[in-house]
């Protein structure tokens, strides 16, 4: 199953929480943009679709700045 994230920057801290659970190493820190709060926010690198939308990102998320979508099922 496809997943995919979507960060709302106005909300994020820049903790970095979302990083280390990703099981596919998919998140990072943006180093090209600061948001509003002045710190650089969470985005997913995902150039092979390997996201799964396990949703353990936006689990983690304090700021719930983190939206998880999936592909749904193609019968």
């Amino acid at each position: 199953m496809h997943g995919t994230v979507t960060v709302d920057e106005t909300l994020c801290k820049g903790c970095a929480l979302c990083i280390p659970v990703c099981p596919k190493g998919l998140m990072r820190v943006a180093d090209d943009r600061f948001n509003a709060r002045g710190v650089h926010p969470a985005e997913l690198i995902d150039p092979a679709n390997a996201c799964t939308g396990c949703q353990l990102c936006a689990t983690m998320c304090p700021e719930a700045a983190i939206t998880v979508y999936r592909a749904a099922k193609v019968a």
